[in-house]
């Protein structure tokens, strides 16, 4: 797969391809950092990746390391778990537990990764990183110690070093030194362009520092400490869209992280005094646009009775709904979905582009619920113990909790593929178990 601006098959890389290893990781992260469209495509290939039927263990490792290139640490540490117990499960399980803060089980398995044959000096420099996130730098300066000669000369070696000596408040100027070289080995590397930012940011040098900052945040995965400090510069130039999608990107993937909510919630503010009227007319012709009927265009029957299952009335409705939901609907398929693009594309649309507007039912007032009853609907779709077949189902239409599952009504889960009453009554029974319904119910 070259890595080119082009648009990448990632359900070919992920579920067709052969070999999936060190190599095909760095593939797919400089593929979407070269075309940030790349990343809509991959959700997608991971999404498709989760409803298939193969659970084997060599499958579980490749959507195990997925969902940690997205960012979503717990459920890759569930998948990874149930991998093939191969050099890159265990490094990639290190990774995600080091997302979560399990310092010393992230350790043990970067142990385990490199006596199951995983390069040894980057498990030794991702244990650097876990002793450095848990407070032991001098734990850390050790364990530098053990890293060839070879794995010396590397970014990632550099930049372990750095900032391991920056929390043991070394020497600035080595400091610096050794993130200059770092970049030098390697201009791509994020968490060496961060903390040269960082530093140059303490200096004074704002442009040096922006760059670097912009450099890092164009990275996949990206620096999260980069995307919040562009942000900030960002708003320090009166750019507050591009400090917005800053902040956006990072709840997108850390959707807990409160410093770039309050960043978000900030900027949003402040962006919202002033007034633009190009801008107010932009939104004004989407609006135009998002209100028309779908009944206004030629459809195939398959297509239209699909829409028509469910609910779907305007242009505006259909740009709520992903690909995902719409082929799960029965006998809606590629055709049908290229078709819908097709529509959408001649207004300027795309599929799920308003997906994050969904709102509750108005049967469902989240407000006057209680706490206990909130986080009642925020446990996971995975505590009812789903047989296969229904769980399948919950994968394919992107149902994740149990406060997702009951804005959907019988008739709409009947409508998913492979899904029939016997999983309808499972679904039921096991909801009843928690006392809840589906909708209508």
């Amino acid at each position: 797969m070259a890595v080119t601006t082009r648009l990448v098959d990632f359900r070919q890389l992920l579920i067709f391809g052969g070999v999936f290893g060190p190599r095909e990781i760095t593939q797919i992260c400089e593929a979407i950092a070269a075309a940030p469209e790349n990343l809509r495509l991959f959700r997608e290939a991971v999404r498709h990746l989760e409803s298939s039927e193969d659970e084997s263990p060599a499958l579980n490792v490749r959507l195990g390391v997925c969902l940690f290139l997205l960012g979503e640490y717990r459920r890759a540490v569930d998948v990874l778990k149930k991998g093939d117990n191969g050099a890159l499960a265990w490094f990639y399980l290190g990774e995600a537990l080091v997302g979560l803060g399990q310092f010393d089980e992230a350790i043990q398995a970067f142990e385990t990764a490199a006596r199951a044959g995983f390069d040894t000096d980057r498990c030794a420099l991702a244990a650097v990183e876990a002793l450095r996130q848990a407070g032991r730098p001098q734990e850390a300066l050790a364990r530098l110690e053990s890293v060839s000669p070879q794995g010396r000369k590397s970014a990632e070696f550099m930049y372990q070093k750095a900032c391991t000596l920056r929390q043991l408040s070394g020497d600035p100027t080595e400091i610096v030194a050794l993130l200059e070289e770092a970049v030098a080995a390697d201009p791509g590397h994020p968490g060496a362009l961060f903390g040269l930012a960082l530093e140059y940011d303490r200096r004074g040098c704002d442009e040096e520092a922006f760059e670097l900052y912009e450099r890092a945040a164009s990275r996949f995965p990206p620096h999260v400490g980069a995307l919040l400090n562009l942000g900030l510069m960002y708003e320090d130039r009166g750019e507050f869209d591009r400090a917005a999608e800053c902040y956006r990107r990072v709840l997108d993937a850390h959707p807990d992280n409160e410093r770039a909510r309050l960043f978000l919630k900030d900027v949003e503010a402040v962006r919202d005094q002033y007034y633009d009227e190009e801008v107010q007319r932009r939104r004004d012709r989407l609006a135009q646009i998002l209100n028309i009927p779908v009944s206004d265009f030629e459809l195939s029957v398959r297509a239209r009775n699909c829409l028509q299952r469910m609910g779907i009335v305007t242009l505006g409705d259909l740009c709520r709904c992903t690909e995902q939901e719409l082929l799960a609907s029965k006998n809606f398929g590629e055709t049908s979905l290229q078709e819908i693009k097709e529509m959408l594309a001649s207004k300027g649309l795309r599929l799920g582009m308003l997906a994050g507007e969904k709102k509750p039912p108005a049967w469902l007032d989240t407000a006057s619920l209680t706490p206990d009853q909130q986080a009642l609907l925020n446990r996971p779709v995975s505590d009812l113990n789903l047989s296969v077949r229904a769980r399948k189902c919950m994968a394919r239409l992107g149902i994740n909790t149990l406060g997702d599952l009951i804005r959907y009504s019988a008739d709409e889960l009947l409508e998913c593929k492979n899904f029939g009453v016997t999983s309808l009554n499972e679904v039921v029974n096991k909801l009843a178990a928690f006392g809840l319904k589906l909708r209508g119910e």
